[in-house]
């Protein structure tokens, strides 16, 4: 039996950026959004449980995104559970980094929010193998 609501853990430092991403995927009977500000505070929100996706900002005030999803994919909870950066950084360089590090794709900002229902959509129902577009 599917789980319903779906699990997404937000890890974004901007307040209207978090809200702007909430409002996008505001559907609460399909969605259950956890909010962190830091990476101290995501890595607290994990220990309650595994999201089916983790949207993580890039460039946080207290740390990185980076060093986040390192800490992450290094507890094998977490090894099927989609990850996308959220970024300003979008260049093509940027993108090898952001996969070798442990991350699925990224969102350049400012997001899409056209697209981004629907690729929230397909990496939680394919998971890590969705394919990025």
């Amino acid at each position: 039996m599917e789980k319903l609501p779906k699990d997404i853990l937000l890890v974004e430092d901007d307040a209207a950026n978090r809200k702007l991403i909430c409002v996008v995927l505001g559907d609460r009977k399909r969605y259950r959004i956890q909010q962190a500000d830091s990476v101290e505070q995501a890595l607290e929100l994990l220990k309650n449980g595994t999201p089916d996706l983790l949207l993580l900002d890039i460039r946080l005030g207290n740390g990185s995104g980076l060093d986040l999803i390192r800490a992450i994919r290094a507890n094998q909870a977490f090894d099927d559970v989609p990850a996308l950066a959220i970024t300003a950084q979008a260049m093509k360089n940027d993108e090898s980094r952001f996969l070798a590090a442990g991350f699925d794709g990224y969102l350049s900002k400012p997001v899409d929010t056209r697209r981004l229902p629907e690729i929230v959509a397909r990496f939680i129902r394919e998971g890590r193998k969705a394919a990025y577009a």
